[in-house]
Formats: C-alpha cells, structure tokens, sequence
C-alpha cells in the first residue's frame, strides 16, 4: 500500500487548527513563518512610506487571528494571510486618500504630453528612479499615484472607496502624472 505524504495544504490546515485551539508553540510558528512574507509584501506595497508597515501587518495577523477558526485549507495559508495584506493594504490607500484635501491651486485641466506613464513604471532599470520620485512628490500625489499604477485601480474605483467624484480623482490623477513627468524629466532628482 503506497503511503501519502502530508500536503502543505494539509500541515497548513493543521497548523491553523493547532492555533485556534491555543496552542502556544503552534501560534510561534504560525507568526514566525509568515511574518517575513507579510512585512516584505506590505513593504513593496508602501514603498516609500515604510513607517506604516508595522501597524498594517499587525493588523493583518490580528485580523487573521480573528478569522483563523473560518480557514478550510483551501489556499496555502500565506496565500490565505496576503490576501488579507492586500486588502489591508487597500484599506490604507483609500483611509489615507480620504484624508487628504484635494490641491486647488492647480489647474483643472493638464495637458498629458511627455512618456508614457505605464510603461515607464513597468520598467524594471526604472523603479529606483520611480521611487526618488515618488519621495519628492506631495502625498496626495503619490498616494493615488500609488494605488493607480501598483495596485491597479481604476479611477472610478478610487472614487467610490474615497468618496470623492471620479472626476476629482481623474484631475487628481492628471495633475500627479503632470508632476511625476516634471521630477522625471529633471536630471536632479
């Protein structure tokens, strides 16, 4: 009789079955497997805003604990926990673009000329460049620049979560990109 070997599915299930009965050295391992994806994860996400990738994993861990009891073992648990990150994540974005006053010293209207945005953040020899940008950059500009071009939404999206029309958001998007284009084009940043 052949003999099976434990899926990583099924070690996951059980490991999370181990935590939710209190089980101390199952909740060290739970927190000790997945705490360096989580931060690494959230890190990329918040780029260059690090300082608030410790609340936002804290929250993640006790958001899963809280959820733990409703895991089936369908997903790998680190896929499982990066969902809630993403979600976290998001939630961060849309409280953090909710709060802030939109510019009106700037013109309503930009004209879009210059490189295409999409493709030079997609670029890999860019994303240093990107970064030092996004650093100079005003918050609210690098905000929704931010949850637009990484974590890919759209501006109508945008607009329901922060409650803000989607034409605010699309001049707000304009007058980023116009900015972006401005520090991109300056050989000093």
């Amino acid at each position: 009789m052949p003999v099976t070997l434990p899926t990583t599915l099924d070690s996951d299930l059980a490991l999370a079955q181990a935590v939710v009965a209190r089980d101390r050295k199952a909740a060290a391992e739970f927190v000790q497997t997945h705490s360096d994806p989580l931060y690494r994860y959230v890190r990329s996400r918040l780029q260059p805003r690090f300082e608030f990738v410790d609340d936002i994993v804290q929250e993640v861990f006790l958001t899963a604990w809280k959820s733990l009891p409703r895991y089936r073992g369908e997903a790998p648990l680190r896929s499982w926990l990066l969902g809630i990150a993403r979600h976290k994540v998001e939630d961060h974005y849309r409280e953090r673009l909710r709060n802030l006053p939109l510019p009106d010293d700037a013109e309503d209207t930009l004209p879009l000329s210059g490189p295409d945005l999409d493709a030079t953040l997609d670029q890999a020899r860019a994303q240093q460049a990107a970064g030092k940008i996004l650093t100079a950059l005003p918050e609210v500009y690098r905000l929704v620049l931010l949850w637009r071009y990484w974590e890919h939404r759209s501006a109508e999206e945008m607009a329901e979560r922060t409650g803000k029309t989607p034409k605010a958001i699309e001049r707000l998007l304009a007058r980023a990109r116009q900015e972006f284009r401005v520090l991109w084009l300056t050989p000093s940043v």
